[in-house]
C-alpha cells in the first residue's frame, strides 16, 4: 500500500508513500487516496486531516508512465472519483497540505484541494504538465484562480513555470512557509490547534465560505445566516460563553489559561 493513514489525537494524517516516483499517483492509488478521505470524512473521532507526501516530495502529479501502459489500470470518467482521487469531493472538515519538494501538475491540484498549505522553503509548485499537453482535470483551473486570482493563476497555468515558496506565500498559494523537513510536524501542529476549537461553528463558517462562490451576494448572506443560526443553537455556544465569562481567552489568547 502506498497510501497510509496515521491518527493521533483528533488529527487524521494521510500519507502518499511512493517516493520512487516522487509520489506520482496511478489509478489504484487514486482510488486508495479517495477511500482514505472518505474514511476521514466518516470518522467521528477525527476533526482535521493532513495530506503529506513521504520521502521529500508532496506529489509529482499523475503517473504518466502508468497512463501510457496498456497493462496498468487507468480510466478517466466524468462522474465519480477524479483522476487523482479525492479532488471532486466536498468535505465537511478541513484538510491541511504539508508540502515539501515537488507539488506539481496533479500534485498542485491536490494541494489546492486542501484548505490550507504548509510549504517548506525548498518546495516547488507548478503546472509542469503544461510541457506534455496533459490538462488540469482535478480542479486546478477552478481552485487556483479562486485562491490567488485569475491573473496569477493564468501565469501559472499558461506558462507552467515553477513557483517557489517565497512567491507562493506572497501570492496566497502558501499559507505558511516553514523550514525544510518540518512541514508535516507543522501541519499536524496546526491541525491540533483547529481540532481544539468548537467544531460545529468552525465547520459551518468554513462551509459558508466555500458555498458562496456559486451564489449572489444576497443569497450568500442568507446562507451565512442559516449556517450561523445552527452554530448559535449548538450547545457549543453555551459552553463557549461560559468559558468567556470565567475569563478564558482574555487578551487574545487561544488556550484555556485565561
Amino acid at each position: 500500500m502506498t497510501i497510509e493513514i496515521e491518527k493521533q489525537d483528533r488529527v487524521f494524517t494521510i500519507i502518499i508513500n511512493h517516493p520512487e516516483v516522487r509520489n506520482a499517483i496511478d489509478r489504484p492509488n487514486a482510488d486508495h487516496l479517495a477511500d482514505a478521505f472518505r474514511q476521514f470524512e466518516s470518522d467521528a473521532d477525527s476533526d482535521v486531516a493532513v495530506l503529506y507526501g513521504n520521502g521529500g516530495n508532496f506529489c509529482a502529479g499523475a503517473d504518466l508512465k502508468a497512463i501510457t501502459d496498456p497493462d496498468r489500470v487507468h480510466r478517466f470518467e466524468e462522474t465519480g472519483d477524479a483522476p487523482m482521487g479525492p479532488s471532486r469531493m466536498c468535505l465537511s472538515k478541513p484538510v491541511i497540505a504539508a508540502v515539501s519538494g515537488y507539488a506539481v501538475a496533479g500534485g498542485l491540484e491536490l494541494a489546492v484541494f486542501c484548505d490550507l498549505r504548509i510549504v517548506e522553503k525548498s518546495a516547488v509548485l507548478g503546472v509542469f504538465c503544461r510541457r506534455w499537453g496533459v490538462p488540469l482535470i482535478d480542479g486546478g483551473t477552478i481552485r487556483l484562480p479562486r485562491l490567488i486570482g485569475l491573473s496569477r493563476a493564468l501565469d501559472m497555468i499558461l506558462t507552467g513555470r515553477p513557483v517557489y515558496s517565497d512567491e507562493a506565500l506572497a501570492m496566497g498559494l502558501a499559507n505558511r512557509v516553514v523550514e525544510d523537513g518540518t512541514c508535516r510536524a507543522e501541519a499536524e501542529k496546526m491541525a491540533k490547534q483547529l481540532s481544539r476549537f468548537p467544531q460545529t461553528c468552525m465547520r459551518n463558517d468554513r462551509l459558508s465560505a466555500c458555498e458562496q462562490f456559486s451564489m449572489t451576494l444576497e443569497d450568500a448572506l442568507a446562507n451565512e445566516y442559516q449556517h450561523g443560526v445552527k452554530s448559535i443553537n449548538s450547545p457549543e455556544l453555551v459552553d463557549g460563553l461560559e468559558k468567556f465569562t470565567k475569563g478564558k481567552g482574555r487578551h487574545g489568547t487561544f488556550d484555556d489559561k485565561g
